[in-house]
């Protein structure tokens, strides 16, 4: 199966989808990072206007990370770079939804997406280990 490529976002078409979208009053809104091809739900991040615009522009995810207040380009630090194939929002307009290419895991605990708790009966559980041993990833920091 072909994977999907990437085409750029022209400005015109960036600018009128972010008026649409109902950003927090801190200018952030929810989005979730799904895999395109499995469909497995890989992560939840904050993206804000400059995010977005980034993401539409170059094809690599941006997510504005919160602790640093800063832009968080997926993958700089460790590697695990997340390619655009889709851009969606929801019908309220305040969640987003970003079908990408997830090189490597998607966790900073260096599993492969960010849901391995898991509430049951007998309590938490933990439902999937870490493929990739974290200071491989960050070196001693992690984010």
């Amino acid at each position: 199966m072909k994977m999907p490529t990437f085409t750029p976002v022209p400005d015109e078409i960036i600018t009128a989808s972010l008026k649409q979208m109902a950003f927090s009053a801190q200018g952030l809104i929810p989005a979730i990072a799904q895999q395109q091809d499995t469909g497995e739900v890989l992560m939840m991040a904050w993206m804000t206007a400059d995010s977005i615009r980034e993401t539409l522009t170059t094809g690599r995810v941006c997510y504005w990370s919160r602790s640093r207040k800063s832009l968080w380009r997926k993958g700089e630090t460790s590697g695990q770079i997340q390619s655009l194939r889709h851009f969606r929002y929801d019908c309220d307009r305040d969640t987003i939804l970003l079908l990408v290419d997830q090189q490597g895991v998607a966790c900073h605990t260096g599993r492969r997406n960010c849901f391995f708790n898991e509430i049951t009966a007998n309590g938490l559980e933990i439902i999937s280990a870490a493929e990739i041993d974290p200071a491989r990833l960050y070196g001693e920091k992690k984010p």
